[in-house]
């Protein structure tokens, strides 16, 4: 057989109850990151379309140092450093590649990439990528990240320091402790690289997020996901201009990659003005997510403080089961297992969006009851 090994490979993944499949959406959305409910939102749909009639174009037609940087691609970078309060701004066809090239392109070889041991995919793969040492510290233990700094230069380490965090994490939700992760990268000259994937739109001063007030430093980069809360699709790094040059100049994956659309770079510049312009969003969530934890506590569901709510089960059978009995009542929950978390880590997550109303999460509290017994 051609394909002998994958075919193998597949049948442990089925063997091991880990086996993935697609398939189309169903039931009431208690999965999707589209928190505030922007991906069919009336004004996003308004500007794709008057954009089109005025002649945008669907696609770029080559990487953008060729033929393909497009005025709006220049648009929405100037409007995102301003938004965020960063000196620039550059836009990626996805979260996952501006991830992959930013750490595969900015740390050097000597450097020290000291990150959470529950970091995205997708800095693992930038990390595969890079020529810096790296090194994973116990998740939001700042201390941790100190201690592994201060054993890195007792044994030689040179080089600079890159300290890697997500602001919110994605399965746990939970935040970082960026205060204090600033003020260790302050101390040892180090630059802050913060993934605000799941806190754009939903935390800071008009949807800025949780790295609101450290943006603009000189030794802190952002990482602002647009398919989450923005509701369309792509990441903008958002930092000081050497980080833009820096990446345009050295960034494989940018100067060789085609650039996104122009329609969705246009799109991405009016969701941002939506965050600014209708708080009332962010204010009915906030509203689900205080029902959410009053609703879902006696199923041993945890307060995060946040738009993520886990159930941890611990057994992934039981942890598909439960989510498959979910699903049939009209709910969509998805059912977490690993490798995305760590063994005996299986559990439900739960999205709240602006796509399920206060009665849908009264309604899933009882199914929730129901399932788990």
């Amino acid at each position: 057989m051609m394909f002998a090994d994958q075919e193998r490979d597949l049948a442990k993944l089925t063997a091991a109850d880990r086996y993935r499949s697609l398939r189309p959406r169903q039931g009431v959305d208690f999965a999707s990151n589209d928190y505030l409910g922007l991906a069919g939102s009336e004004r996003l749909r308004a500007a794709m379309t008057d954009a089109l009639q005025r002649g945008v174009p669907v696609g770029s037609g080559g990487s953008r140092l060729l033929r393909g940087n497009a005025p709006q691609h220049e648009t929405l970078e100037a409007e995102a450093a301003r938004f965020f309060g960063t000196e620039a701004a550059l836009f990626f066809a996805s979260g996952y590649v501006a991830n992959t090239i930013l750490f595969a392109t900015l740390p050097q070889r000597g450097d020290l990439i000291v990150h959470d041991a529950l970091i995205h995919a997708s800095a693992h793969e930038g990390m595969r990528l890079t020529r810096a040492t790296f090194a994973a510290a116990a998740h939001n233990d700042a201390d941790a990240f100190e201690d592994v700094i201060v054993a890195w230069r007792a044994s030689g380490g040179t080089g600079r320091v890159w300290i890697a965090v997500e602001s919110l994490y994605s399965m746990d939700g939970d935040q970082a402790p960026l205060a204090a992760l600033a003020e260790i990268a302050d101390r040892h000259d180090a630059v802050l690289l913060i993934d605000e994937a799941h806190a754009t739109g939903v935390f800071g001063t008009d949807g800025r997020g949780l790295a609101d007030g450290l943006d603009g430093r000189e030794n802190v980069i952002t990482l602002r996901t647009c398919g989450k809360a923005l509701g369309c699709e792509g990441a903008l790094l958002c930092g000081p201009m050497v980080m833009r040059d820096f990446i345009v100049n050295r960034g494989r994956g940018f100067i060789f990659s085609t650039a996104p659309s122009p329609l969705m770079a246009l799109a991405v510049g009016e969701a941002l003005r939506i965050v600014a312009d209708e708080p009332t969003r962010r204010e009915r969530l906030w509203t689900s997510i205080a029902t959410a934890e009053r609703v879902f506590a006696p199923y041993g569901v945890a307060a995060t403080g946040s738009q993520i709510l886990p159930l941890v089960l611990g057994d992934a059978a039981r942890t598909m089961r439960v989510a498959g009995a979910i699903q049939a009542a009209g709910f969509d929950v998805r059912g977490i297992r690993p490798p995305t978390v760590p063994e005996g880590g299986s559990r439900l997550r739960i999205s709240l969006t602006l796509n399920a109303t206060v009665a849908d999460i009264e309604a899933l509290g009882a199914v929730m009851g129901e399932a788990l017994q």
